[in-house]
Parts: C-alpha cells; structure tokens; sequence
C-alpha cells in the first residue's frame, strides 16, 4: 500500500478532469458561432453535441476496465492525446459532417481521460486521504466549469471559434508527456487476460440506446416516433448483458461489485441525487428569464455562483469523508438539496430575485459535500483492481443523470402545466406565468420527494466494503 502522495500523479489526474469540463463548456459557448460559420442550424449542430455525448459515455465503462487491465497511466495519456487529435480536427472542419466525425472522435477521448482520472486520485494517494483527494478533483472539475464560458468566449471575440479548439490541443499534449513521466518513474504491468468483446459492445450498445432514449436533443434529432424502437432496443441489449456477462470468463461489467452495498448504495444515491440537480438548473433559467425579467448577464452571473461555492467546500467535505466516512457529508449535502427543492415550491410570478438565489446557492453546497463524499464511497474505498471501472460507473451515472434531470424536468412540467391551467395538449410556455410557476412548484415538490429517497439510499449506504 502506497504510504506517500504521488503529487505528480494526483495533478495529472487533476489537469485530466479540469480539461474535461473546460473543453465541455468551451464548445457550449461556441455551438451558435460554429452552426453560424459552418452553415447548418440547431439540429445540425446538435448531432455535434449527441456525437460527443455518445462516445464520451457509451465507451466509459469499456475504458474503465481496460484501465483496470492495462494500466490507468497508459489509457489517460492515450485520452489525452486522441483528445487533442480530435480537437486539432474539429478545429479545422470545412463543414458540419467533419465536426461531427471528429467530435466523435474528441469523445473518445474523453471518454478515456474520465473513466480514469479519479481512480488515479486514488491511487496517488495513501487510503486515508482517498476523500481529500476525491474533493481536489471535484474542484478541478468545477474551476473547469467555471472558466470554460469565459475562455470560450474570450477566444471567439479576439480569435476565431476555431482556437476554441486549437487551445485544447497544448494542454492535452503537456497531460500526455506529464503521464508517460510518470509511467517511466514507475512503470505498471498489464494484465493478459482475454477481452470481453461481446460485453464491450454490449455495454456500449446499452449506454447509448439508453442515451438516446431520454436525451431531449436526440429525440428532436430521431423523431419522437423512434422512441419505441430505441425502448425496445435499450431492453434486449440490457437483456443480452446481464445473461452474457453472468457467465463470461473475464466479464467487462463486473455484477458482482454491484453487491457491495457501498458502491451499489453510493451508485443509486448518484443517480438521484444528479437527477434532482439538475432539474432546477434546467428550469430556473425560464423562470428567471422569461417570469421574473431579468436580464440575461445577470442570470449568468447567478449561475456563477454554483460552481464558486463547489470549489470552496469540495476540500472541505474531502476531508470530512476521511475523517469520518463519507456517508455523513453526502447525505449531509443531500439535506441543502431538499431545502433548496422546498424553496422553490414557494415561488411566485412576482418573486424578488433573491428567492431562487439563495436556491441555486444550497443546491451548489449540495454538490460541494456531495460528490467528494460519494466519490470516495465509489472509487476510493473499492479495491484497487477495480477503481478504472468504479471512475467510469461514476462518470456514466453521474452524466446519466444529467440527461433524466432534463427529461423527467420536462415531462413534470408539462404535466403540471396542463393540470393547473386545464389545457390539455397545449405547449409549455411562460406566455401563461401563473401557470407555469404553478407547474414550477409542483415539478419541485416532486423533486423532493425523490430527493428523500436518494438519501434514505445514501444512508444505507453503510461505512464498510460489504
């Protein structure tokens, strides 16, 4: 057992996840500029979007696993720089299907770098400041977050949309070299053991088709008429899964670590909890917008406000999962959460701005106490043959419940908005204020509830790897 800090590793690890989230928002800042230039619209650029979601998701788990076999160092540094190719590629794409090609391509990327950046926190680290380092990587994560509008922005107005790109390609080249310095320090076996093909597409067909299923943009992209199709899909690839890897030798998807209450508790509490999240943050800028009329600056400004307070308080709740396990700081976070939901139930047409202030404000301490603790729980307290698989479950259910915030927002919304206003089959809009606020309230209350059960889950979770 590793009884020194690998200061190197842990900011490779670090550099990794804040180049991820940089990168994301970089391209969400630019997508109008981009669609302008290249001369395709809304649906055209978001199968940009759906490309890089796809790949970045689907092939998670798979790199998960091949880290576990091959070595964590040697699947980042090749993310970092199938990265960069890809973003030196969809620098210079002449036109909508190449930026689509190669955002696939970024995907993959990342896909490599995300499914083994905190497994190398873990691994940088000695066991009893395994939070500490979970909550180092969630401020990287957020500091990303935070600066990658500003970058974008910043490179579109004084350069060109397309050193958005070129600007990733440096710093995923210095990611590279820092690991394959590392490596060379302390070189890692790889494990020959034969490659669950069947289970790699498997997985990647689930993850996708499930994707696919709830993500709004690809449903505007496929049709609603698809959806059947996709459910069905989404069935017998999880169907074919389960039977095939029981019985698999050396199985990609491991069922056996979902039996560790731990990890299976901490997974579901991810799941809800990512879900509830996300819900106000996708339906506050309507109300904020559209009902209470203020201006769109200052709406960014407010949500600046999230990921400032998640920098602050994700050492701190690091620490406190060392300290005293990580069950208490997530589900300590998950009460602000709830407060936060409950706050949003009392919401009127003519609210003071300050009201869903202090909203997005508990809902980022949610995520500062949160996700280092239940990262921990995840990925620092499993055994080290299985952290690269334990990062990717993270990652893969943390983004999928990013999408079912969005998708479950929806359909709540619309619901309630046909109940209270007594209009069946009508289009959610905030032409009807009181109505949609009415709607707001409810979606929220219900949000609650299901927050509730996410930490009845976190609770359950136990302290120990069993």
């Amino acid at each position: 057992m590793e009884t020194r800090v690998n200061y190197l590793l842990l900011a490779i690890a670090m550099l990794g996840t804040f180049f991820s989230a940089t990168a994301a928002r970089i391209f969400n800042i630019s997508m109008p500029t981009v669609a302008a230039t290249l001369g395709t619209d809304l649906l055209g650029i978001s199968w940009a979007l759906l490309a890089y979601q796809l790949s970045n998701i689907g092939l998670s788990i798979i790199f998960g696993r091949l880290a576990d076999l091959w070595g964590r160092e040697r699947i980042i540094a090749l993310g970092f720089i199938v990265f960069s190719l890809g973003s030196f590629l969809c620098g210079v794409s002449q036109n909508v299907y190449q930026l689509i090609g190669f955002r696939f391509l970024q995907g993959i990327g990342a896909a490599m770098i995300q499914s083994s950046s905190r497994a190398l926190a873990a691994d940088a680290v000695p066991e009893h400041l395994g939070g500490r380092a979970q909550g180092y990587m969630t401020t990287a994560h957020h500091t990303g977050f935070l600066l990658g509008p500003s970058i974008g922005g910043l490179t579109i107005d004084y350069l060109s949309w397309r050193w958005t790109f070129f600007f990733l390609v440096p710093i995923g080249l210095i990611g590279s070299l820092l690991t394959l310095a590392n490596l060379k320090g302390r070189p890692t076996s790889v494990k020959r053991v034969s490659i669950d093909y069947v289970g790699a597409a498997l997985i990647f067909a689930a993850t996708t088709t499930l994707i696919l299923l709830f993500d709004r943009r690809a449903l505007e992209i496929m049709g609603a008429e698809s959806k059947m199709a996709i459910a069905v899909a989404f069935l017998g690839c999880v169907a074919g899964l389960i039977a095939y890897e029981s019985k698999a030798e050396s199985p990609f998807l491991n069922l056996s670590l979902f039996k560790i209450r731990l990890f299976s508790c901490s997974a579901v509490s991810l799941l809800i909890i990512s879900t509830c999240y996300t819900i106000p943050f996708f339906l506050l800028p309507f109300y904020l917008q559209n009902v209470l009329l203020l201006s769109p600056s200052f709406i960014g400004l407010l949500f600046m406000v999230p990921p400032i307070i998640t920098v602050i308080l994700a050492p701190l709740s690091g620490t406190m999962a060392d300290r005293f396990g990580p069950r208490f700081p997530a589900s300590f976070g998950i009460l602000f959460l709830i407060i936060s939901l409950v706050l949003g139930y009392f919401f009127q047409p003519n609210s003071h701005w300050l009201l869903p202030t202090s909203m997005i404000a508990l809902g980022a301490i949610t995520n500062g106490f949160f996700n280092p603790a239940n990262s921990k729980a995840m990925i620092s307290m499993m055994p080290t043959e299985h952290r690269g698989f334990a990062t990717a479950v993270n990652h893969v259910v943390f983004s999928m419940g990013n999408v079912l915030g969005v998708a479950i927002g929806g359909f709540l919304m619309t619901a309630a908005f046909e109940a209270h206003t007594g209009l069946s089959g009508v289009s959610l809009t905030t032409d009807n204020p009181v109505g949609f606020v009415a709607a707001l309230n409810t979606t929220f209350l219900a949000a609650v509830g299901l927050s509730l059960i996410g930490l009845v889950v976190s609770l359950s979770r136990g302290e120990g790897t069993s």
